[in-house]
């Protein structure tokens, strides 16, 4: 595994500030579906994984970079994405796809540990399961913007560029 210097890395120093467990942050509710769709899309995709994670590429981040845009900014780490249906997600289904991808992924990444090489991620028993309910999570939420589900993965500069403020 290449390890990413920080302009290639979607993680960030810290979190953003709390009040009453509620993060402070001032990102708009697409940059934060953006970030999560990411993630999701680099986590569903098993041939990418082997051509790009596990082959060190460049521009994409890792295993872990994709699981710190999936859980960051909305703390899905924390909470339910039905705490953001209706901002974030358009539906209960869409926050449950999500909510069941998050729990396989973190779960496999407490095992592995996060800065764990590819390969541990990718050769862990439970990584297919993970896989598919990523690939689900994804699935539903391109189709539901419009998107393309079976499009390459972005770089993480192409989603930086998305994902400028206007």
């Amino acid at each position: 595994m290449t390890v990413q210097d920080s302009e290639n890395s979607s993680r960030r120093g810290r979190r953003s500030s709390t009040m009453g467990g509620m993060p402070l942050n001032d990102m708009p509710w697409w940059r934060w579906r953006s970030q999560v769709r990411s993630a999701l899309h680099m986590l569903s995709a098993p041939a990418f994984q082997q051509d790009v994670w596990l082959a060190g590429v460049d521009g994409y981040g890792d295993v872990t970079d994709a699981v710190y845009r999936l859980v960051e900014d909305t703390w899905l780490d924390h909470w339910s994405a039905e705490k953001y249906v209706g901002t974030v997600f358009r539906d209960a289904q869409e926050a449950a796809l999500v909510d069941g991808a998050v729990l396989r992924v973190l779960r496999i990444m407490h095992q592995v540990g996060p800065d764990a090489p590819v390969h541990a991620y990718l050769n862990h028993p439970d990584w297919p399961e993970a896989v598919q309910a990523a690939r689900e999570a994804h699935v539903r939420l391109a189709t539901g913007d419009g998107d393309d589900p079976e499009a390459e993965p972005r770089t993480l500069e192409v989603l930086r560029v998305l994902t400028r403020s206007a």
